[in-house]
């Protein structure tokens, strides 16, 4: 089972989710795309949040990275019961395992691509708020969920890829538009300047006749 919660810190509310045991942990690994949460240095489980299209990892909410890490500490048997507990987080795509692992464990590609949350207390009223919201589904339902997020994000793809050609297409147009009116403009000016060139007033009342 996976258990998954609500916060309602940012709007939209953020989706928040844990798996059971640290086997499902493995599942979750598998098929995450979100921001992972655990306990550095302490026995935790997973926490992971998934983000929405305009959220990156490391410019979240500070009042959203405080939910997480709650939850984060409220999931460690040891953690739970300790003071000053350091959360740490990074992209699910920074996760590593390995199969010389244990169940659950994990590393990073890049160590560097990760924070770190000092959370001094347990904080009751955050912890009741997101139980609260507690909903239940299966692990089976995971490789479902990536595919569809990966569905949107090829589909959010395609629609860029289409705004991007339709604005070039658009400059390209006003270029051309703005070259053909300087072109059309040289030549009514070349025009102009041919015919007062060639002409001959009769302001002075001359006829062909003087001219014999």
């Amino acid at each position: 089972m996976v258990y998954y919660f609500t916060s309602t810190v940012t709007d939209p509310p953020a989706t928040i989710y844990v798996g059971k045991d640290k086997f499902e942990n493995e599942e979750l690994i598998k098929f995450g795309w979100d921001c992972d949460f655990h306990a550095d240095n302490l026995s935790s489980a997973h926490i992971y949040l998934r983000l929405t299209p305009d959220q990156t990892w490391d410019s979240l909410p500070s009042a959203l990275l405080e939910d997480c890490a709650q939850l984060t500490k409220a999931n460690s048997i040891e953690g739970n019961k300790k003071d000053n507990v350091t959360i740490i987080y990074t992209p699910w795509s920074n996760l590593h395992k390995t199969a010389a692992m244990a169940t659950g464990q994990v590393g990073f590609h890049d160590p560097r691509k990760t924070r770190r949350i000092l959370t001094p207390t347990r904080s009751n009223p955050i912890i009741n708020r997101l139980q609260k919201t507690r909903t239940i589904i299966s692990a089976d339902e995971l490789p479902a969920a990536k595919e569809s997020y990966l569905n949107g994000l090829r589909a959010e793809k395609r629609r860029e890829a289409e705004r991007k050609r339709k604005e070039e297409e658009r400059a390209l147009r006003e270029r051309r538009e703005e070259k053909e009116g300087k072109e059309r403009s040289w030549r009514e000016l070349a025009e102009g300047r041919g015919e007062e060139a060639g002409g001959r007033s009769n302001e002075e009342g001359w006829d062909e006749d003087d001219f014999m």
